[in-house]
């Protein structure tokens, strides 16, 4: 037997052999983060080379929880599984290809917020325990973190760029077909045999959009702690809005008191002689007012319940109080120091620099995309003309002449260059918003403390009210100086609770890193 014919028969039996492959084998360990990796020059990768990415220290009482490894999927080796022809050819390429220096590429960033790491891991809506005790705003923020779609949206898009990760990664099947030749030659000269084609991708392409795909992940994960923290702000200014609206119930119950007493007062008064029926008609203005303002209260009250509830993900959850404190000391906070804590915590900051990453390794694999991939096929065939089987290799390559992806890493640089500015972009945001929030820190700080202090605005309309209610019972002052007192006091009251929510306002938004509005944020920062 010839060596060419035992070639061509060894292949056959690979052909057919590859039939009854299994599907690719994974083994799975920890690996490095992403930005542990930077891109190699010698595949082109940019002069700046990528710069770890900031550490995102939350401000919140809650974080995600992080399994401590996370699986890398390895795709299977083809040169053991193919023919000797084609393992060769396969080998030579590789050889070539391992002549230049390539870093391991970033695995799926190990510190990914998913338990099992499969769509069916993402935490389903909780329904909240229903009790009849007042709620906390530790309860309230569980509440959000178990409820909030927002938080489940951000988990499922990083869990497909997971996905993404491990196809990026994936090299191309194996095709095995029939050859036939000469078939309208009635048997007499007809060739018909089996054939086995592989793609061979080289240049690295594989690993290195496997180094895109982590970036994406990294970019993500940021995204998702971003919009964590958007709903913990979010819960906690809607808590105080609760808080505040329950002090104006309060404060306008009162009012309407003081005011339908004061009717009755009038009344017996005119019925003595004392009063006239003007008297009589401005204490009625006065409780008409006053359940006025009872009624918008309330009104107010329910709004920050459904927009609270609206937060936590829970519109069916029943209506209770919430108990808090609104009044106290407040920490003084300096403009210049919030900025830096900002700008080293802030998670949108974080993103902005994984989008870097990312386009740098962009910028190298669209380098990559100019080394042509090599086309292998392998055939044996049976030639009834000779009676005899023979054997056929043909290896192909397209020629980067006209095309060497000049146009695609044209557009990667640009990208890169888009990403820097936005980062700057982010930067100048969050001033400008840090700006507007201290503000009406500062501008609440000074009405609060106005008001609240001793001998302040609320102390001095109180014994004001308290001396015009003496001078009224002696008769020294009429029943208009009374209710101008009375309204003095009550507007006073309702311009305090106002200012304290304007303050927790403002203290919650800078904690919180200046990001709010959950709902109407995208998740995915697009």
């Amino acid at each position: 037997m010839s060596a060419a014919t035992s070639r061509a028969r060894s292949l056959a039996r690979a052909a057919f052999l590859g039939i009854t492959l299994a599907s690719p084998t994974f083994s799975f360990a920890a690996t490095p983060a992403p930005s542990e990796v930077p891109p190699s020059r010698s595949l082109g990768s940019t002069d700046r080379q990528p710069t770890r990415l900031p550490a995102v220290s939350a401000t919140t009482e809650r974080q995600p929880t992080r399994p401590a490894s996370i699986r890398e999927v390895r795709p299977v080796n083809f040169v053991e599984l193919s023919s000797p022809l084609l393992s060769t050819a396969m080998k030579r390429q590789e050889d070539r290809a391992n002549n230049t220096q390539l870093p391991s590429p970033p695995p799926v960033p190990a510190d990914l917020p998913m338990g099992a790491g499969s769509a069916e891991s993402i935490q389903q809506p909780q329904t909240p325990v229903h009790t009849d005790a007042a709620y906390t705003l530790e309860e309230l923020q569980g509440i959000a973190l178990g409820n909030n779609p927002t938080l489940a949206e951000a988990r499922a898009l990083v869990e497909a760029a997971r996905g993404k990760w491990v196809q990026a990664g994936l090299p191309p099947n194996f095709w095995l077909g029939y050859s036939g030749q000469q078939l309208g030659s009635s048997g007499q000269a007809e060739q018909q045999g089996v054939y086995i084609a592989q793609e061979i991708v080289r240049g690295h392409k594989l690993q290195l959009s496997r180094a895109v795909a982590s970036g994406e992940i990294n970019r993500l994960q940021q995204q998702w702690a971003a919009q964590e923290q958007r709903v913990l702000t979010d819960v906690r200014i809607a808590y105080y809005d609760v808080l505040i609206a329950q002090r104006r119930m309060e404060i306008t119950a009162q009012l309407r008191d003081i005011a339908s007493k004061a009717v009755q007062t009038v009344e017996a008064l005119k019925r003595g002689q004392e009063a006239s029926q003007l008297d009589v008609f401005r204490a009625q203005v006065e409780l008409q007012s006053a359940a006025l303002l009872l009624k918008t209260a309330d009104n107010a009250l329910t709004a920050s319940w459904t927009r609270l509830t609206a937060v936590l993900g829970a519109p069916a959850l029943v209506q209770r109080p919430v108990v808090g404190s609104l009044d106290g000391e407040f920490a003084r906070l300096d403009i210049a120091s919030q900025m830096q804590r900002i700008l080293a915590e802030s998670p949108e900051i974080a993103a902005a620099a994984a989008e870097i990453e990312r386009s740098r390794w962009a910028i190298a694999r669209a380098r990559a995309e100019a080394v042509p991939n090599v086309e292998v096929q392998g055939i044996v065939q049976h030639d009834n003309a000779t009676g005899s089987s023979n054997g056929n290799l043909q290896v192909a390559l397209p020629i980067p002449l006209w095309n060497r992806n000049q146009g695609g890493v044209r557009q990667a640089r640009a990208e890169l260059s888009a990403a820097e500015r936005a980062l700057n972009r982010t930067e100048l945001s969050l001033q400008q918003r840090l700006a507007s929030a201290y503000q009406q820190y500062a501008n609440a700080r000074n009405q609060v403390q106005d008001y609240s202090r001793h001998d302040g605005i609320l102390d001095t309309a109180r014994r004001s009210l308290e001396l015009v209610n003496s001078g009224y019972r002696a008769g020294e002052l009429n029943f208009l100086d009374l209710l101008t007192a009375q309204r003095t006091n009550s507007q006073t009251n309702l311009a305090y609770i106002e200012a304290l929510g304007e303050l927790w306002t403002a203290i919650a938004e800078i904690d919180g890193l200046l990001l709010k509005d959950s709902l109407s944020a995208s998740p995915g920062g697009n």
